[in-house]
């Protein structure tokens, strides 16, 4: 009797999906500099484009008309500065 393979399949993922990926990680990288303008009251600086991205990830939350960290964000930027060390 053949055994059963135990390892998941590995499957490429598509253009879209990479790419989606691509500019999470660039969000990712990017967002202590994004902070840092926030708390400077710079915001005009960041895209919004960016601004929508990092609100769809909950990095960012509108929040009495202007934006803060989220906790989801802050874990982001713990991680961030940890890989960086």
């Amino acid at each position: 009797m053949a055994k059963a393979s135990t390892s998941l399949p590995t499957r490429n993922p598509s253009p879209a999906a990479a790419e989606q990926a691509a500019a999470r990680e660039r969000l990712r990288q990017a967002l202590p500099a994004t902070v840092h303008l926030l708390k400077q009251r710079q915001a005009d600086q960041i895209s919004d484009a960016d601004i929508e991205a990092y609100v769809a990830l909950n990095w960012l939350e509108w929040h009495g008309g202007g934006l803060r960290l989220t906790i989801t964000g802050g874990n982001v930027c713990a991680q961030s500065a940890a890989a960086a060390a």
